[in-house]
């Protein structure tokens, strides 16, 4: 449980425990004959959590299949609610590979390099087939068996929630990805944010780029694509508050080149260093922007109204066009800590655009 202004967030846990809980829901009901009410799996923390099995179906002698419904706890997490099933064949007979893995129905595939699972393989990633695997070994040894189990991951509805996410930029095409670390979701977890940013810059390496484009968010990146029109879809990376772990990743990475492409509101917290850019700091950001105008300016006016104002994109109307100096200040303090948190290796621009897309900083001046 995580507290967040003394309110008591409850954990959730992830498509790839869901996964496992219906496979091992599915395998009981084969060799018990009765299907569970739930079933308990072990995480890959160590820990285990019982889960709810919502639907099972025998099919024949050897074959069943069970779902369960995705339960995310209080992380805003669009799988939430999702049923994630398993249809799963059982053989006698010990095969080569005691347990295969494939993806059905809502289950994405890979089409792209870069990521931790080749193209062509189904989007289920190490941890979920390591979690189906163990439940799979628990069943059966409890009934003292051996032999061959084949599991299809299926979601019913998995194709149009693969449409709420970045899936197809990062080339998994026909619906969402199993995934999970721990086994759990943590609420208002950073987690999987990170690990997307680290999945597309992975993508945007294995597709021979040198150079990427970072934004905050989906409208500054359709503003970006205007002006980067020679660069395909992979060259963007939507980083969202993640300004430091986004610069170390893109180093760590190899990348020759990072463009950091913002709205005013995110660069003011950029210029001061913040490493997530979260709005919680917007009080502290816009006394730094105030001091800032005082000393670029001298006009205890304008420092006053930027102190006073509500939001960053407030300040901006007393600040232009009357003084540009402002804006530039921001621009090179978040360029100077983009270079920090980079490190010397990579070569960084920075852009600040307007409300409409136009350039109001630009520190290659182009």
């Amino acid at each position: 449980m995580i507290h967040k202004k003394g309110k008591k967030l409850r954990s959730g846990f992830t498509t790839g425990t869901a996964a496992a809980a219906a496979t091992k829901g599915a395998l009981m009901l084969l060799l018990e004959g009765r299907a569970p009410d739930h079933v308990t799996i072990r995480l890959l923390t160590g820990n285990t959590i019982q889960i709810p099995v919502h639907f099972c179906l025998q099919i024949d002698d050897r074959t069943a299949q069970c779902s369960v419904i995705k339960d995310a706890g209080d992380d805003p997490d669009i799988t939430h609610n999702a049923e994630i099933g398993a249809r799963v064949r059982f053989s006698d007979q010990t095969g080569t590979k005691p347990v295969t893995v494939t993806g059905g129905q809502g289950v994405g595939k890979v089409t792209k390099p870069g990521l931790s699972i080749s193209p062509g393989e189904p989007a289920i990633t190490r941890g979920p087939r390591k979690m189906i695997s163990e439940a799979i070994q628990g069943v059966l040894e409890n009934h003292r068996l051996r032999g061959s189990v084949s599991i299809e991951v299926f979601v019913p509805k998995g194709e149009n929630l693969a449409r709420k996410t970045l899936n197809a930029r990062l080339g998994i095409l026909g619906g969402i990805s199993i995934l999970g670390t721990t086994g759990v979701v943590r609420p208002i977890s950073h987690e999987a944010y990170i690990a997307t940013i680290d999945a597309a810059l992975s993508v945007a390496k294995a597709s021979g780029l040198d150079n990427v484009v970072l934004t905050t968010g989906r409208r500054g990146e359709r503003f970006s694509q205007r002006w980067w029109k020679e660069l395909p879809e992979e060259a963007f990376i939507q980083i969202g508050d993640f300004f430091k772990i986004s610069l170390t990743k893109v180093s760590k990475k190899g990348f020759r080149k990072a463009s950091i492409t913002v709205f005013f509101g995110k660069a003011v917290k950029m210029a001061q260093g913040i490493p997530h850019t979260h709005a919680a700091k917007s009080n502290l950001s816009m006394e730094r922007l105030s001091k800032w105008a005082l000393e670029l300016t001298g006009n205890k006016r304008l420092a006053t109204r930027i102190g006073g104002a509500n939001t960053a994109r407030h300040a901006l109307d007393f600040i232009l066009p009357e003084f540009p100096e402002v804006v530039f200040r921001v621009g090179e303090e978040m360029v100077a800590w983009a270079r920090t948190f980079a490190g010397s290796s990579v070569g960084i621009r920075g852009i600040i655009y307007g409300f409409e897309g136009d350039k109001i900083f630009d520190s290659e001046g182009t």
